[in-house]
């Protein structure tokens, strides 16, 4: 638990090429930015630079990718930073009840890990496990690379070539894949910690990143909870006043996914917007969402996706996410389309599969029950 993270901190340390301050200074100088981060399924590297250089930005990351130092002295130094962002996240309840969460959600599968790791196995893990991972997981056939902005393909696959990407011995070329999670019945656990709200997830195990029905449910979530005209945004913030910030979210895996509602509420109001928002998962579940409801959130969805797409990031995610998950590319237009499709039965169906409150694992963390 914790070793991909881990991986992705000590690669900046320093390869068989540049310190830790050259890799440092190696866009930044060329005023781009370097950067990483580590989610449930993925490992992932991006460079941001002006296009000039793009043999700059392809070298740096096949350095890190391909040729890290990896030396105990190093691990020992980053050991002790990963530790402190382990305590940043002990000291931010709103991060910390998403990672009680997941590990209740999940039991003891690996989506129910902390992506940082524990105490415990951040403190044991060793370059043996880095250069284990390393070398199976770096490797080609692991890789997908995803460029967007003022770019060729033709010329980003030459840029490749010349900085070593294709030089690199492909490793096993078998998926790496896990066994698809137990399932864990729906319960409630609190803990109790000094603070001065309440903060309270409900979530439910939902569907993988390529089952159609990501567009019903992705429909349904942002009515009940997505922005400030959602359900309960105008139920438990507006009208009731029993909260400033409660959200829905999603998150789709290869195999499985998670949805649910985040609330931050005082102690002394939490079993009110409980029991609001519990009253709003029904009403779903049973009756599903009038028409005109589901119309104006396609409108609301397809404007979403459309703006979201004027950001150079969101753009290479974009394409780089069909690879990851073995789907087929979708234009934008085909993506309206099909939010434009939503049927009546499928948000019918998945309001009653997904949405009932007995349905949901509940992880609350504050004062007091």
């Amino acid at each position: 638990m914790g070793v991909s993270h881990m991986l992705e901190h000590m690669v900046f340390k320093g390869t068989s090429r540049r310190s830790a301050r050259e890799i440092a200074l190696s866009l930044e100088t060329l005023g781009g930015s370097l950067d990483a981060y580590t989610s449930r399924e993925h490992t992932v590297y991006q460079a941001r630079v002006l296009d000039e250089h793009l043999t700059e930005a392809t070298d740096v990351i096949a350095d890190l990718l391909f040729r890290p130092a990896l030396r105990p002295t190093d691990l020992a130094l980053e050991r002790k930073v990963i530790l402190e962002e382990i305590s940043m996240v002990d000291d931010t309840p709103d991060d910390l009840v998403f990672e009680i969460h997941n590990a209740e959600l999940w039991g003891e599968h690996p989506y129910g890990y902390s992506i940082l790791g524990t105490r415990e196995t951040v403190s044991s893990l060793g370059t043996r496990e880095l250069l284990a991972l390393h070398e199976r997981a770096y490797t080609p056939p692991q890789i997908v690379v995803a460029a967007s902005g003022s770019i060729d393909h033709d010329d980003l696959i030459a840029m490749l070539r010349s900085t070593g990407w294709d030089a690199i011995a492909p490793g096993d070329q078998t998926a790496m894949t896990s066994s698809a999670p137990d399932v864990v019945p729906p319960h409630r656990k609190h803990i109790e910690r000094e603070g001065a709200q309440t903060h309270v997830v409900y979530g439910s195990r939902a569907i993988p990143h390529g089952d159609e029905r990501r567009y019903a449910l992705g429909l349904v979530s942002t009515l009940l909870g997505g922005g400030m005209s959602s359900r309960l945004f105008q139920r438990v913030r507006e009208d009731l006043g029993l909260a400033y910030a409660i959200s829905t979210f999603q998150s789709l895996h290869v195999d499985t996914g998670v949805h649910g509602v985040y609330v931050a509420t005082g102690p002394d109001t939490a079993a009110d917007a409980m029991g609001v928002i519990e009253a709003e998962l029904t009403d779903v579940a049973t009756n599903g969402l009038p028409d005109a409801e589901i119309e104006s959130g396609k409108q609301q969805l397809r404007g979403q996706i459309t703006l979201s797409m004027e950001s150079v990031s969101s753009r290479m995610y974009r394409a780089a996410s069909p690879e990851l998950y073995g789907e087929p590319f979708r234009s934008l237009d085909e993506v309206l389309d099909r939010v434009q499709g939503i049927t009546l039965d499928e948000v019918r169906a998945v309001c009653a599969e997904f949405f009932a409150p007995e349905g949901q694992t509940v992880v609350s963390l504050g004062p007091d029950k």
